[in-house]
């Protein structure tokens, strides 16, 4: 399996050298048309200009033709290429330089011949006659020979090469700046890479403290760190929550089997008698072990994926008020007082639940409130959700233990005292219930003392 370094690198040092073929043989082909397309044309126009040229030496008043000045434009031409025949109007030949400088026409013509054939280009020598007129009046006719669609000089050609040459090594350069550019790349890329893969790799040894700290510029990598300390803080908490759990659980259950124990041992060594209150005691224990088991069993079923909602439509406040109702006892008792407030509330919930959901928060707001104390519970409706609210003016929660208020078994007196809290499974079935609805569950302290419950519950949609 290789390495997604040497795979970056590898597809980078393979596309580059294609990449630059391709625009080097593009632009060759470009240039090199364009280029002969400009030849072309340009000897095109050099060829139509020797006629204007030829006329000037005409002379109207004596009907002759200046044959050195007509000599001196063809040996010029014919060493460009272009060799001349000059006529009168009676066909009779005035001027030939095939026939007057034979060798030099033969050896250019050859030259040019060889040299296209040479470098792969077909053609042939084609003859194109033009008619002479001066004032209005025609004077003559010549006809321009040259090698056709179009030839190139040696220094055509040497210029061809340089631009060839210059492509290659164009192509080269970016071979090797590529190369090196995608060395550099693949290796920014891989660095965090190679460092996130180790870290995930201690994660899955049970090393939640590792964070990964580099700054990377890169969007996807930098929120894939993220995740991963993400992950990392995630498993840290859980881990913590399960030692708590465990530790939690085994608290819960020593008590009464130590009061169980001792108990059955007195009696067992006959220092006690086993009377019926020894009994009843024993009896109450393990009611009591029974209680905890039944609040994990209930708890694991609100929390399991198979948790089944009996939904239908409720007024929220009229539920409240019911629940309310059976903590008048209770209410009386401590001297409290209760305030529901609110305007009918219809959600779409299931009814049995979410008066667990209020039965529990209610439970512990006159758990915490001092005698004497007021307890308010607002029901607000918005379009898309209602609100269950309740405050107390009791000590109100440790700011440190806020965010574990609704994890299991989970209280904020460490000594887990019976008289001040149950087992810590209410809040956690408050919060899973809520969840299952859709819906959010929050705790917060109260500015001047008390605590606020928040419970959010979405309506349906229409």
């Amino acid at each position: 399996m290789r390495a997604l370094r040497t795979q970056l690198s590898m597809a980078i040092v393979c596309i580059a050298p294609l990449t630059a073929v391709i625009i080097s043989l593009v632009a060759n082909s470009l240039i090199k048309g364009r280029f002969e397309t400009y030849i072309t044309e340009r000897q095109a126009a050099r060829a139509e200009n020797i006629p204007e040229n030829i006329a000037q030496y005409y002379n109207g008043l004596t009907n002759e033709w200046d044959l050195g000045s007509i000599h001196a434009i063809s040996m010029y031409s014919m060493y460009d290429g272009y060799i001349i025949k000059l006529h009168d109007n009676k066909g009779g030949v005035i001027w030939d330089a095939g026939t007057h400088d034979m060798a030099a026409c033969a050896r250019i013509m050859s030259e040019i011949s060889e040299r296209m054939s040479a470098h792969g280009k077909s053609g042939e020598f084609t003859s194109k006659s033009y008619n002479l007129a001066q004032n209005g009046q025609k004077i003559g006719v010549v006809t321009v020979k040259y090698y056709g669609p179009f030839f190139l000089s040696e220094n055509d050609f040497t210029f061809l090469n340089a631009l060839n040459a210059a492509l290659i090594i164009i192509g080269a350069l970016s071979l090797v700046f590529s190369f090196a550019a995608g060395s550099f790349l693949a290796r920014r890329i891989t660095r965090p890479i190679r460092k996130m893969a180790d870290i995930a790799g201690q994660i899955a040894d049970g090393r939640y403290d590792v964070q990964f700290e580099s700054q990377t510029k890169t969007r996807e990598l930098h929120e894939l760190s993220g995740a991963i300390n993400h992950l990392a803080a995630a498993l840290a908490k859980q881990e913590s929550l399960r030692k708590r759990l465990t530790a939690d659980v085994a608290h819960e259950l020593r008590t009464p089997l130590t009061t169980l124990g001792s108990h059955i041992e007195a009696m067992i060594e006959g220092i006690w008698e086993p009377t019926p209150d020894r009994l009843k005691n024993c009896h109450e224990e393990i009611l009591r072990l029974g209680k905890i088991v039944e609040d994990l069993e209930r708890l694991e079923r609100a929390e399991s994926d198979g948790l089944k909602l009996k939904k239908a439509p409720m007024d929220l406040l009229a539920l409240t008020k019911t629940v309310c109702e059976n903590f008048s006892a209770s209410l009386r008792e401590k001297n409290q007082r209760l305030q529901i407030k609110g305007a009918e509330t219809v959600i779409f919930a299931d009814k049995d639940r979410i008066g667990g959901v209020i039965t529990n928060l209610v439970s512990n707001a006159v758990k915490y409130t001092p005698e004497g104390g007021e307890i308010g519970v607002f029901i607000r409706d918005f379009p898309s959700a209602a609100l269950f609210v309740i405050e107390d003016d009791g000590p109100g929660i440790p700011e440190r233990e806020l965010p574990f208020v609704f994890e299991r078994l989970y209280r904020a007196d460490k000594s887990r005292n019976r008289d001040t809290g149950g087992a810590g499974i209410g809040l956690a079935l408050v919060k899973s219930v809520v969840t299952a609805h859709g819906g959010t569950v929050t705790a917060e302290n109260v500015k001047g003392g008390g605590c606020r419950f928040t419970a959010r519950l979405p309506k349906p949609a229409g």
